[in-house]
């Protein structure tokens, strides 16, 4: 083993065997991704005295986990029988073993009932079994990708096993100097939307901050980010750390693992899940279409097995010179903004990813304060000055009486993103149905809403409070409402256009593809429909075309002819529903981020917007704003 910031492995095993009584029976201690794994013979007692724990990590400055040694585990059989006779009350739908770590995730309808008082059950299960107990909530919608997720992750226990302890002896190298230089690259995402990358570099560490494409483009260079470049070296990189889900921001990262990349993953447990979602729905829409991606299935999978999950405030080691904290951005489920502390308190930066500043029906606000920040780079998607958008209250306004319009004799298409969006838009037909305020109608959902609306439910602690709260307190789920219709077999489509009035909720976002595209070829000739637009558009997709006036749309049938598509519908944007922060919640943010920064970088923006936006935060006292180009390159400190 390696030495580690400031202490050897020799002194940190000294340290816990000086600590932990011999009758424990410390097999061995090994680094496993960013912790330190200590496995025992007899966990329990570990788990009854979690202050030793505590204390050893409070002198080792590690994060520690506990795991019984392989040879004292009840085989799986076994241990789920216990299991079962330990949560007869409880509702256990189902268990996951995960070897490699000596886990076990337990799915149950009463999460309460299962931990029992005082996390009683759970060291019982560890008394008995010597498996480590995962008690999550069973989602009220299953969802086929977690379970895949899982099941692929249990058939690689052995290289995952092996991937984290030389992720952690790589993070924990010895260091060759202290860090005096830290520069930013900006490989994409630079005075446009999309293809999110960005290269943090000290003289030890290496750091890739997203790795998205470009959906407005198809051409190669445009579409993805610049990893073509000498400041870009594969071999060095130490770890890419996803801010969240969308592909702008993750769709390219198969590709690295497709030439090379053995390193780690960091993003927040329901970015894991909803990427893996999103970058195998690329693969499908790219093949569909005739056109090559640039990756496959089995780099989606390397992925996978690489994924270190993050809860929000958890400080975890990338580097030997670099520690990462992700905190909720507000976008979508498990949107996160990267903390990064550089060296020993020489420079810190936060990375906002998308945010939101401010409340919706799907989540709470990002957070704005942090423990130290000198350099801030933040998106401006909506930094133009007349980027400002109505309050809530008014938005949601505008939509029913929108809605209402054309739903006297006529159908509603909604064309959304499947993770985010949907589920917001969900929420709010839902509230207003319910109040009367909107026309009761069918509401059809088509493509993966409903795959990532299982995701959602995964992960209820991610969501609002007041979703939450109906959730795990009053066992409500809003996202299976009455109002709701799954259309899963597309020969429905027809009887669902040449019916009476109607919501149809289908993807995508942007209308580049996907089911949304069909209802338009059905319902773009009558003058009586309309598409309402609540998420942004990028330009070049039809959705931004279609938003500037198109009038007819070339598409494409079944058996590959050309039809011409011409557009009667009416055509409604409604920005007050975007994750995205407008022009006043930026400048706000700046203004009440604590601590200051010094410097702020506009990315994540049309140029006019990036530019004037860091105009407007060089005029705040004490901030230089800047606009960075594709490629530039500044150094931090």
């Amino acid at each position: 083993m390696h030495a580690t910031q400031g202490i050897s492995f020799a002194e940190i095993r000294n340290t816990i065997f000086e600590n932990i009584p011999t009758e424990i029976g410390i097999t061995r201690i090994e680094f496993e991704g960013p912790r330190l794994a200590i496995y025992t013979k007899k966990p329990e007692v570990l788990q009854e005295n979690s202050h030793i724990v505590a204390d050893i990590a409070g002198k080792i400055k590690k994060r520690i986990v506990i795991r019984s040694d392989p040879s004292v585990r009840a085989n799986e059989i076994e241990a789920e029988n216990v299991i079962k006779e330990i949560f007869e009350e409880a509702g256990l739908v189902q268990c996951y073993f995960d070897p490699a770590l000596g886990e076990v995730t337990l799915e149950v309808e009463r999460p309460g009932v299962a931990i029992g008082k005082g996390g009683s059950n759970l060291l019982e299960i560890v008394q008995k079994t010597h498996w480590t107990p995962n008690v999550v909530r069973s989602p009220p919608i299953p969802s086929l990708t977690i379970k895949q997720i899982r099941g692929y992750l249990y058939s690689k226990s052995t290289e995952r096993e092996r991937f984290l302890r030389e992720t952690g002896e790589s993070i924990f190298r010895p260091m060759y100097s202290q860090s005096q230089d830290v520069r930013v690259t900006f490989l994409g995402s630079s005075k446009h939307v999309g293809r999110s990358a960005i290269l943090i570099r000290t003289i030890e560490s290496s750091v890739l901050l997203d790795c998205g494409i470009n959906p407005g483009t198809n051409r190669p260079l445009q579409a993805f980010p610049r990893i073509d470049v000498e400041e870009f070296d594969l071999n060095r990189l130490d770890a890419v750390i996803i801010t969240h889900a969308h592909l702008d921001h993750c769709g390219f990262l198969p590709y690295l693992y497709k030439y090379g990349y053995k390193g780690p993953v960091y993003c927040s447990a329901p970015t894991a899940s909803l990427m893996t979602l999103l970058q195998g729905d690329y693969l499908d829409v790219m093949t569909k279409e005739g056109r090559v991606p640039p990756y496959g299935p089995d780099d989606i999978r390397e992925v996978i097995v690489r994924t270190i999950p993050l809860s929000w405030g958890e400080v975890t080691d990338v580097s030997p010179d670099i520690r990462l904290t992700l905190h909720n951005a507000g976008h979508i489920l498990g949107s996160s903004m990267v903390h990064l502390h550089i060296g020993r308190g020489l420079h810190n930066v936060v990375y906002t990813g998308d945010f939101k500043y401010g409340h919706t029906e799907l989540l709470a606000p990002a957070i704005s304060d942090f423990p130290r920040v000198e350099t801030l780079i933040m998106e401006s998607t909506y930094g133009a000055p007349d980027n400002v958008t109505p309050p809530r209250a008014n938005t949601d306004a505008m939509f029913v009486d929108i809605a209402n319009s054309i739903l006297k004799n006529g159908k509603v298409i909604i064309p959304v993103p499947a993770v985010g969006r949907a589920q917001e838009i969900l929420m709010v037909i839902n509230r207003y149905m319910e109040e009367g305020e909107l026309t009761e109608v069918p509401v059809y959902i088509e493509g993966m809403i409903s795959e990532a609306t299982g995701i959602h439910t995964a992960y209820p602690d991610y969501l609002s409070s007041n979703l939450r709260d109906l959730i795990l307190r009053e066992g409500r789920n809003p996202f299976e409402s009455d109002y709701f219709t799954v259309v899963k077999q597309h020969d429905r489509r027809d009887e669902i256009a040449e019916g009476g009035p109607c919501i149809i909720m289908a993807t995508a976002g942007m209308m580049e593809g996907g089911p949304v595209i069909e209802y338009f070829k059905r319902l773009a000739p009558w003058d009586e429909n309309g598409l309402i637009f609540v998420s942004y558009q990028v330009n070049g997709t039809l959705g931004q075309r279609l938003q500037a006036g198109l009038r007819s749309v070339q598409t494409y049938s079944r058996d590959g002819k050309m039809e011409i598509t011409n557009v009667k519908l009416s055509t409604h944007t409604i920005e007050g529903f975007s994750g995205h922060s407008d022009r006043n919640q930026l400048i706000n943010y700046v203004r009440k981020m604590r601590p200051t920064p010094r410097r702020v970088f506009m990315v994540h923006g049309e140029e006019s917007k990036t530019v004037n936006m860091a105009r407007t935060i060089s005029k705040m006292r004490g901030v230089k704003g800047f606009s960075p180009g594709m490629l530039e390159t500044f150094l931090l400190a």
